[in-house]
Order: structure tokens, then C-alpha cells, then sequence
């Protein structure tokens, strides 16, 4: 006789959020029950390992899944361990209770380690209703002689019966509601499983005939061992797994399996093109997440930092708890410590690659290199790591370099890490504030990519040497040591410039904070720094563009007084007649070192008329 039963307190409320707000895709609702099939099929076979009967005549595992288009249904079946009454009861008359969760309880030692239990049957069953009318469940225990039936429209209640069936297993029929009626078409089936089920460990067919293909792989290529699998099939599952259409190969292909506490596999690639979204703020992680071959979601927050977005792969768990939705991660240490682990393997083969084979690992940083400096403002955890990985472009070395190889040729005397801001290396290389410590040979890092001007206040030193811009301040080279011949400063010329800087700050006292000699400069004329206390010129520039910074920073002008032009102009302001030519010549000097730093011009029309004046000057008295 059929019985009608209510479900558990709150359980109509709690099922109208389940199948109308707790996932993001009526898709997901196969890939629960499919999840649930896989789980009875693993149920199962544990207990025969003790009661061999309980599988006799049926050892082959499998998930069903057909549609009937006249009847609107949808079926999904398999062969697993089943229910009986008090269990159908149980585990769909209440929300939250998981028989999967009670018997992981009840295991011990290798049996739960190996269980490959994935889901918690109670609340991801009832996705169904997000796009069914009407749920028939239709199951019999495996080693009873009787089945039963449970059906339900979800608002409320749900009946119970006893019901024929000749095998063991569950069978759950779902009248598809009118707007589910993509669910009723093969090629969209294929799809959601292949996208969320493709790794299941047993076959799942589309219709009702034994010999029908597995739409699934059935086998994870994850959980093989590295020597089993070629080259091209690595590259086949990336292809797969990062949605690329073209036939790029990953620059790095990095596969493993961590063991100890708790237990994952790991495959995961380093493209070889860059994302046209890498810069996105919004942009998640590409690494794929797995518990036990069943795929939950992508993009998961904090299973990778954001310095590593670029990654993409398979992290499959075997130990990891998921909530209710199974969309989010609970907040759970293991997330923290998969992370950690995950992250240091990561930049420890970076490390690797850059010291066997820097020329491969230039084309790497070129992609990502800007990305994964970010770890360096805000990762610092990793900050010992990051700058092992880390390279750089220089005044000296042909390629790129690391910060341990420049310690390394740091010169006598020197006590800090000198670097230099620019918007390329080729700007970098023509700026003038290079110009002494070429000079003198003294090596110069550059930094060209705007998160430098973020991490390197926050790194503040390396190896206990500071670093230093050669854009602010003062630059003092008198205690480092040079093998190349210098010229000593003529002190006494040095002095005699004082009323010709005294002029000179008059004449820019709106433009500029100071008028100084040089200590950088060798043959420019000319150059712009920063105050020792001011933030880089560089900086300014970057946060003016990106942050819409509209502070009011001066700058200092420094002078060479070696240089023909600034002899000449000196000998010129000695006389009172020559004012508006030093005037002129001053402002034309001043923009000259704004163009070199790239910033705009405050008056370009000024600035042509100052320039075509002394190109006149100039050709009139040639």
C-alpha cells in the first residue's frame, strides 16, 4: 500500500532554494545524480569484497542514462548497492543526510582512504527539481528480494511504495519540466557528462542497449603514472582541459602525486600563449577541481593564487570536504595546505627551468613574468621563493638575470641593489640617469612592468642589500670601486657654478623643486630626478594613467657642468643682456628632460617656438 509522508521540518523551504538559488547551472543536477550512481557503484563493491553474492551474475558496473521524447522523461539507472524502504526514507525524506557520509564515518585505515565516496546524496539529489515536475526513484538493495518506490513533486511530501524490480540498483526517472526540454536531446547529454563526469570510473552509456558505447573516458590521466602516458596524450588532455581550439602545446607539463596527511593528484600545465584576459582583476584560476574523478568546479578561490592564474590543469583530492552546493569549498585547511604545496611545487620547477635552460625560460617571462611578480607585492609567503624565479633585464648582462646573479657582480663597495624604472628596456638603456653608472661599470637592474613599482617598497632589500632607484635622490658613487679610469671632479669649476644654479632655480621656481649639479650624468646635459623622499618619477607616471593620481610632486633638475651646452649657458648668464636667452635656453632644457622621462609637455606650442628659435640662432651664426 502506498504511503504518503511529509518531509523533514523546513523541508519545502529548503527545496524551493535548492532547485531555484543554490547552483548557477541546471546542468549540474546530471552531474549530481551521476555522482550519486558512481557513489552506490563504489558502495557496492566494497561490500563484496566481504559478500561476494552480492554482485553475483552482474560484476560489470555501469551508469544508464536514457530519454524518452513523447513522455518528457529523463532516466538515469545503475547497478550499485540500492536502498531499501527505511533507506529511501532516510536519505531523500531529509535534507543534508548523506548515507555516503555515514559510511566514510564507519570505514577506517585504506578503506576510506580508497573509498572514492564522492557525494553527499542528500541535498545534491535534490537538483533534480531545478528541472523536474515530478521524481520517480525506483530502487532495490543489493542481496533483498524486494524493491521500492519513492516519488515526489518536491513541494512537501512524497509517497513510498513497495514496486517490482528484477535487479538491484536505483533507477531515477524525472518528468522534465517544459523549460528542461534541452535535457531531451542526446548531444547536450554528452556534453554535460564529458564536462563534469568525463573521469568517472565507471562507463556511462546513453540509452538502454548493453553493447552502447561510454560517452566517458572512464580512466584519469591524472591518476596514471607519468610513464605510462606519451607526449601526445599530455597534450591532447591539455588541449582538453584549457579549452584551447588551436593546436598549441603547453610550455610545461607538470604532474604529480602528494601523499602524506591527506592525499591529491596533480596535472598541471603552463601554456605557452597567453591568455587575452591574463590582466583582468576578475580573471580566476584555470585549475579544474576534482574530488575523487568527479569534477566540481573551476576557478576555485584560494586553490591557487592569483599569481599563478595562468595554470591550468586537474587538482583532484581525495580527502577534501565539500558544502551543500558542492560549488564552493568549505572553508577547510586543507584548501590551504593543497595550496601551499601546490604553489611551491610550482616555482620550484620554474626555478629549475630557468637555471637549465634560460633561453626556453625567457619566452616564458615574457608571457607571465609581469604576473607572477605580483606574488611579490602581496604572495609573502612565497616571497624567498618568487625571488629565486624572478628575472630581470640589466645595463650589463645579454639576456635575462636573477637577483642572486646580480649580488654576485655587485662591485666593491657597493651596498645596494641599484634599478632603474622605464617603460622598456629600450628606454631604460637610452635614459641618462644611466649615464655615471655606465661610467663606472656599475651594473643597474630595469624595471619595466608596472607591478615593480609596487613590490620593490614592499621587498624593500634582498640578501640584506637594499634597493635603490637611480631616478631619486642623490646618487653617490665616490665609495664604489671602478676598474675603469675616472676623471677627478674639478671642485673649484664645481664651485663657480653656484650663481649660474642660483639663476637657473629662479627662472624654473614654478616648475621645478631644485636646480643641482649632477652626480649620474656623463653626457646629457640635463636630467630629471626625484626628491631622496618622493616616490619614483616612474611611479608618478604609472599611477597618473592607471589610478587617475593627480598629485603635485616637483622635481629636481640636475645639470652637467662638463657639458658644452651648460658651459656655454653659464658664460651667457654672466651677463645681464643675455637674461631672455638664459630664460628661454632654461624652459627649452627642462622640456628636453621631460621628453626623456616620457611626460607630456606642459606647453608644447612654447616649446616649438623655443626650439625653432634656437635652431635659427643657430643656423644664422654658422
Amino acid at each position: 500500500m502506498s504511503e504518503q509522508r511529509e518531509f523533514q521540518a523546513e523541508v519545502s523551504r529548503l527545496l524551493d532554494i535548492v532547485a531555484n538559488a543554490l547552483y548557477t547551472e541546471k546542468e549540474i543536477f546530471l552531474r549530481e545524480l551521476i555522482s550519486n550512481a558512481s557513489d552506490a557503484c563504489d558502495r557496492l563493491r566494497y561490500d563484496a569484497i566481504a559478500k561476494p553474492e552480492l554482485i553475483k551474475g552482474d560484476t560489470e558496473f555501469k551508469i544508464r542514462v536514457w530519454f524518452d521524447t513523447d513522455a518528457r522523461t529523463l532516466t538515469i539507472s545503475d547497478n550499485g548497492i540500492g536502498m531499501n524502504r527505511e533507506e529511501l526514507i532516510k536519505n531523500l525524506g531529509t535534507i543534508a543526510h548523506s548515507g555516503t557520509r555515514e559510511l566514510v564515518k564507519q570505514l577506517n585505515g585504506d578503506k576510506q582512504k580508497n573509498s572514492n565516496l564522492i557525494g553527499q546524496f542528500g541535498v545534491g539529489f535534490y537538483s533534480v527539481f531545478m528541472v523536474a515536475s515530478k521524481v520517480e526513484v525506483l530502487s532495490r538493495k543489493a542481496g533483498d528480494d524486494k524493491g521500492w518506490i519513492w516519488i515526489s513533486d518536491g513541494h512537501g511530501s512524497y509517497t513510498i511504495d513497495e514496486s517490482l524490480k528484477d535487479e538491484r540498483g536505483t533507477v531515477i526517472t524525472m518528468h522534465l519540466k517544459d523549460e528542461a526540454y534541452e535535457f531531451l536531446i542526446e548531444e547536450r547529454l554528452k556534453n554535460v557528462i564529458k564536462k563534469y563526469s568525463d573521469h568517472i570510473n565507471f562507463p556511462i552509456v546513453i540509452g538502454e542497449a548493453k553493447d552502447a558505447p561510454a560517452v566517458n573516458t572512464a580512466s584519469a590521466i591524472w591518476m596514471r603514472p607519468k610513464g605510462d602516458i606519451t607526449p601526445e596524450q599530455y597534450k591532447e588532455f591539455y588541449r582538453g582541459v584549457s579549452g584551447t581550439i588551436q593546436m598549441d602545446e603547453p610550455w610545461m607539463t607538470l604532474h604529480w602525486h602528494a601523499e602524506g596527511n591527506f592525499e591529491y593528484h596533480n596535472l598541471l600545465f603552463i601554456p605557452a600563449m597567453k591568455p587575452f584576459d591574463l590582466y583582468d582583476p576578475r580573471r580566476p584560476n584555470s585549475a579544474k577541481l576534482y574530488v575523487k574523478r568527479v569534477f566540481i568546479t573551476e576557478g576555485v578561490d584560494g586553490l591557487l593564487p592569483p599569481f599563478l592564474r595562468f595554470v591550468k590543469g586537474v587538482v583532484d583530492s581525495e580527502d577534501l570536504p565539500l558544502n551543500i552546493s558542492r560549488e564552493m569549498l568549505q572553508s577547510n585547511p586543507l584548501v590551504a595546505k593543497m595550496s601551499t604545496a601546490i604553489t611551491r611545487k610550482i616555482l620550484g620547477e620554474l626555478e629549475e627551468k630557468a637555471k637549465s635552460d634560460i633561453k626556453d625560460f625567457e619566452n616564458f617571462w615574457a608571457l607571465f613574468g609581469p604576473v607572477v611578480k605580483e606574488g611579490l607585492y602581496d604572495a609573502h609567503q612565497y616571497r624567498d621563493q618568487l625571488t629565486r624565479v624572478a628575472r630581470f633585464y640589466s645595463s650589463k648582462a645579454e639576456g635575462l638575470t636573477s637577483l642572486e646573479e646580480y649580488v654576485s657582480r655587485m662591485k666593491e663597495g657597493q651596498e645596494q641593489i641599484y634599478y632603474l624604472s622605464a617603460g622598456s628596456v629600450e628606454a631604460a638603456r637610452h635614459s641618462p640617469q644611466l649615464e655615471a653608472f655606465n661610467a663606472k661599470d656599475i651594473e643597474v637592474l630595469f624595471m619595466t612592468d608596472t607591478i615593480d613599482e609596487f613590490w620593490i617598497p614592499m621587498q624593500n632589500d634582498y640578501k640584506q642589500k637594499k634597493f635603490k632607484s637611480i631616478t631619486r635622490g642623490s646618487a653617490d658613487l665616490s665609495k664604489i670601486k671602478s676598474d675603469k679610469k675616472e676623471e677627478p671632479r674639478d671642485e673649484k669649476a664645481k664651485a663657480g657654478m653656484a650663481g649660474f644654479l642660483s639663476q637657473m632655480k629662479e627662472i624654473l621656481k614654478d616648475e621645478v623643486k631644485d636646480v643641482t649639479l649632477s652626480e649620474r650624468l656623463v653626457g646629457s646635459p640635463v636630467c630629471l630626478v626625484a626628491p631622496e623622499s618622493d616616490m619614483d618619477i616612474h611611479m608618478q607616471r604609472v599611477l597618473k594613467k592607471n589610478q587617475h593620481y593627480d598629485g603635485k610632486h616637483q622635481h629636481i633638475l640636475e645639470v652637467n657642468e662638463k657639458h658644452p651646452v651648460i658651459q656655454r649657458l653659464k658664460t651667457l648668464s654672466e651677463n645681464a643682456a643675455n637674461a631672455e636667452t638664459l630664460r628661454e635656453t632654461a624652459l627649452l632644457l627642462l622640456d628636453q628632460a621631460r621628453i626623456v622621462e616620457g611626460e607630456p609637455l606642459k606647453d608644447p606650442a612654447g616649446f616649438v617656438k623655443r626650439l625653432n628659435h634656437a635652431i635659427e640662432k643657430g643656423l644664422l651664426s654658422s
